[in-house]
């Protein structure tokens, strides 16, 4: 894998300290930390993660902005039950729903993950690819930041199917991009320049 570093690397919202999603995911943090059932939420909240990005029908719900907070709150509660869900996490859909963040909930359980790894002293790299990652595609990813000298990282994974192929990860304010879109966009700025 040939990794491009740009320089237009835009801020991760997962290492906001500010952010909508890192406030929700810091509630969810330390009231998970509060009622001692940390490790059992962060495994849902990858779990849900995982269901999101497998699953085309949950991202369309997500993303449907017609629906009003009590549908979204109603559909994402009729989900979560069906997959076995504690309530911690039900409650916390129901509040995102209720406070109309529920096209966020992706960001909010990514920040989830980066808060906890920050916690652990890992690097944090957000990873973005088109379709779900392989375990093998996993592991040699974590083998090659090892080898740029990231040994410590925690990947945060998000699929966006309009990457095409290829990946975008990003750990603090660099930027790799072997992106199919990133080369088609870094093609085109060449070919402006050139004119």
């Amino acid at each position: 894998m040939t990794v491009v570093e740009t320089a237009e690397a835009p801020q991760v919202s997962l290492d906001s300290s500010g952010g909508v999603a890192h406030r929700y995911a810091l509630a969810l943090y330390e009231y998970a930390e509060e009622k001692s059932v940390l490790p059992e939420v962060l495994d849902q909240v990858r779990a849900l993660r995982k269901l999101v990005a497998e699953s085309t029908t949950l991202r369309d719900f997500l993303a449907d902005q017609s629906l009003d907070s009590r549908q979204a709150g109603q559909g994402l509660e009729a989900v979560l039950k069906a997959q076995g869900f504690s309530d911690t996490i039900l409650r916390f859909a129901g509040v995102i729903a209720r406070n109309r963040r529920v096209a966020r909930l992706d960001d909010i359980l990514g920040a989830v993950l980066a808060l906890d790894a920050k916690r652990r002293g890992e690097t944090v790299a957000e990873v973005r690819s088109a379709q779900p990652l392989s375990a093998a595609q996993r592991s040699a990813l974590q083998t090659r930041l090892a080898e740029a000298g990231y040994a410590r990282v925690s990947m945060i994974e998000r699929v966006e199917p309009e990457l095409i192929g290829g990946l975008v990860v990003q750990i603090g304010a660099k930027l790799f991009d072997t992106s199919i879109r990133g080369r088609l966009t870094r093609i085109q700025n060449a070919m402006k320049g050139a004119a």
